[in-house]
């Protein structure tokens, strides 16, 4: 372990700043060009950049073949930072984050993810923040898909929170599917707090999507309730 936290401060860290930084750069010369291809393509190449030398090992179970073409909200649970180069890098598809807004003065993260076109929210402004989603809704490109984690923080003791219904809504005012996915592992290669990196291995499952018709004949509460449970059955194995 010893020898391992030292690769940790003497290697992995400065290659997460550098590979970051590169990434950064990457998504400044291809988004004026093309957003999506600067998430698919930087977004893919950051996230494998960072498992791989961890080294973690990422299995995907993916019990449907996604129609990248469809646009649709993106719901999984938050156990560590590394769900999200996992997201990133595996999901392959055009994402749309919804982020704090203080998350946009992060270095490299909160230039790039502007770049592409993610959103941050000011959730101590209602109005400003229905504005700035409405917005969204007028300019969403076929395929394009937004990623919400609907317990709104990382769960620190591995539990599955309570999901807040403002992913679910938006479902229903854009008429589009819910793609659950169920992240386990992730929190053993890094907690949710501190740096306390480890090698290690994760999960990620595709669940089918709760198709159209569904969102459409559902409320936006019983659609947070369905999609908690379908990730929470994943957890539970």
């Amino acid at each position: 372990m010893k020898l391992y936290s030292v690769y940790k401060w003497l290697v992995y860290i400065p290659w997460l700043v550098f590979w970051t930084f590169i990434s950064f750069v990457g998504v400044l010369f291809i988004a004026p060009f093309s957003q999506r291809k600067a998430s698919r393509w930087m977004g893919r190449i950051w996230g494998h950049g960072l498992m791989y030398l961890v080294p973690a090992k990422l299995e995907v179970l993916a019990e449907v073949q996604l129609d990248r073409q469809q646009s649709c909200i993106v719901v999984s649970n938050h156990l560590s930072l590394m769900d999200i180069p996992i997201l990133y890098g595996w999901l392959e598809l055009d994402l749309k984050w919804v982020l704090k807004k203080e998350l946009r003065r992060v270095p490299f993260i909160g230039g790039a993810c502007a770049a592409m076109g993610h959103i941050f929210l000011d959730r101590s402004n209602s109005q400003a923040s229905m504005r700035q989603l409405q917005q969204v809704k007028e300019n969403l490109l076929p395929g394009t898909s937004i990623l919400f984690f609907p317990e709104g923080t990382r769960s620190r003791d591995g539990v599955l929170k309570r999901f807040k219904v403002g992913a679910f809504t938006m479902a229903k005012d854009l008429d589009v599917p819910i793609l659950p996915i169920t992240i386990r592992g992730a929190d053993t290669i890094l907690p949710p707090d501190g740096m306390d990196l480890h090698p290690g291995s994760a999960v990620m499952i595709i669940h089918p999507p709760i198709d159209v018709a569904e969102v459409r004949a559902s409320t936006a509460a019983e659609l947070r309730d369905k999609a908690r449970q379908i990730i929470a059955s994943a957890l539970e194995e």
